[in-house]
């Protein structure tokens, strides 16, 4: 027991002496590292500043040097800027020297205007002299010479003169009338559009003379009815073999026309079956009136026209003047219109619609009081037309002044279809009584020896007594008479004026 413990002691002692000895070991270890650490740091620190040392030592040289390069460009810079100073300080002493040069020159000039003016004075006062002088002489004031020698002139150089005006007034017009000729000629080729001229007659022809008993009926009833529904007088006695049909609307007429041809090829003619065969012949009358009004509108592209006067327009297919149909006379005026006014600039489309409505009043001239181009304006006014198409269209006749470009090309186009060869037919009895109000207005003025009209009208020569017109006159005179003619006749076209001036002297040697 005690050996045990003995050797418990022991141990433990042992242990003891071991941990102590292990940590005094453990402790002389960690000086020895420590140390080494130590130097480790301490010669770290030393090479850390000797590295140091050299860099401020090297940034002390380099700093030696960027202030060497200042000083250096300073004194570049210095030398330059008297340099410039110098160049200066030269320029501005010869500027000077200029200036004074200048303002010497200034002076000499001043001194010589000055002597100019009292030279022009000085020869002011001489010339008043002279003139003074001069009218003392003469015994004529300045203005009477002036009058007298422009008399002198004007009597000598009168001809000569009077012949260079008509030479620039010729070549100025052929010049004008070449280039119109070429927009009008290019225009009515791109719408050379076959016409021929119609005539309305108001006749239905009769299969056999029978037909007339038939068509009068019992006591009158059956052409009573038939007038009374179509508004029309039925002449049946006058021609042989034809029915006369008479009224001042060319619709009513075209309707009784289609119902009595109905009425003939069904064979049954009474009161009843005339009444049905008027309605359908309104009704037939008026799909082609409507149709018309828009196969006129499809053709020319015109859009957005109200479908009343798109029917208003179609009744234009039932009118004719002077044998040609109005409407087809309104589709020509209306491409011819747009042609010309893209040859010159105009609004297209404006002249378009103006010229394809620009005969819309003869559509209800017989229902309505006044000129068609009156009625006209008041049917576009109605259906809201815009201002400037109702501007274009109402001077197509001169009745209203030119207002735009456009209204004188419908009136050019106007009367380029009714002027075509072809176009239009007149009466005997018209033709003779215009040549003769043609003539009535040449000979109406004094020195007029005698007239005459040719070419249809379209021209007038005027032989004028020369001992009483000269040539200025002549010219005069040819005005004079086409104004009258505008103001007094109404015609279509242009009619030419040609006053001819002839001096014969004869002799006789004996």
């Amino acid at each position: 027991m005690d050996s045990n413990l003995i050797l418990i002691i022991i141990g433990v002692g042992g242990l003891a002496t071991g941990v102590i000895l292990g940590y005094l070991s453990r402790q002389s270890i960690a000086k020895n590292q420590a140390g080494s650490i130590e130097a480790k740091l301490g010669k770290m620190t030393e090479e850390a500043k000797r590295e140091a040392k050299e860099t401020v030592i090297q940034a002390k040289d380099k700093a030696m040097q960027i202030l060497e390069e200042a000083k250096r460009e300073q004194k570049d810079r210095e030398q330059q800027i008297m340099r410039l100073e110098d160049r200066l300080e030269r320029k501005e002493q010869a500027l000077e020297g200029k200036s004074h040069e200048l303002d010497k020159k200034f002076a000499e000039v001043a001194e010589r205007a000055e002597k100019a003016k009292e030279i022009k004075e000085e020869l002011l006062n001489i010339q008043v002299k002279k003139l003074t002088e001069l009218e003392r002489v003469a015994k004529l004031s300045q203005e009477q010479a002036k009058d007298e020698l422009l008399v002198q002139i004007e009597k000598e150089q009168g001809a000569i003169l009077m012949e260079r005006v008509q030479k620039l007034e010729q070549e100025g017009k052929e010049e004008l009338e070449k280039k119109a000729r070429n927009i009008l000629t290019y225009a009515m080729q791109r719408y050379a559009a076959s016409q021929s001229a119609e005539i309305t007659t108001s006749s239905v022809a009769l299969p056999s003379e029978e037909l007339k008993g038939r068509i009068i009926g019992k006591e009158g009833r059956n052409i009573k009815t038939l007038e009374k529904l179509t508004g029309v007088e039925i002449i049946v006695d006058d021609t042989p073999g034809a029915i006369i049909l008479s009224a001042f609307d060319p619709v009513r007429r075209q309707i009784a026309k289609v119902a009595l041809e109905k009425l003939m090829s069904d064979g049954r003619i009474q009161p009843a079956r005339i009444e049905e065969a008027v309605e359908k012949a309104k009704e037939e009358i008026g799909e082609k009136i409507a149709q018309a009004g828009q196969a006129a509108v499809y053709d020319t592209g015109v859009a957005g026209l109200d479908p009343k006067l798109v029917r208003i327009l179609g009744r234009l297919s039932m009118r004719t003047s002077y044998g040609q149909n109005v409407l087809l006379h309104s589709l020509e005026v209306a491409h011819l219109a747009a042609s010309i006014a893209a040859e010159v600039g105009a609004d297209v489309n404006l002249a378009k619609k103006a010229g394809l409505l620009h005969d819309i009043g003869k559509a209800v001239t017989h229902e309505v009081q006044g000129s068609h181009v009156e009625i006209g304006k008041m049917i576009l006014q109605k259906f809201n037309m815009p201002e400037e198409v109702i501007k274009a269209m109402q001077s197509h006749h001169e009745e209203y002044p030119y207002e735009s470009l456009e209204g004188v090309i419908v009136q050019v186009a106007d009367q380029i279809s009714g002027a075509r060869p072809g176009a239009r037919k007149d009466t005997l009895e018209a033709y003779l009584k215009r040549l003769e109000e043609l003539e009535r207005v040449a000979n109406s003025f004094e020195g007029v020896e005698k007239s005459y009209a040719i070419q249809a009208g379209r021209e007038i020569r005027v032989f004028v007594q020369p001992d009483k017109i000269d040539d200025i006159s002549a010219r005069k005179l040819a005005r004079d008479v086409a104004d009258r003619i505008q103001q007094e006749l109404q015609y279509p076209g242009d009619i030419k004026v040609t006053v001819i001036r002839e001096m014969r002297t004869i002799e006789y040697a004996r």
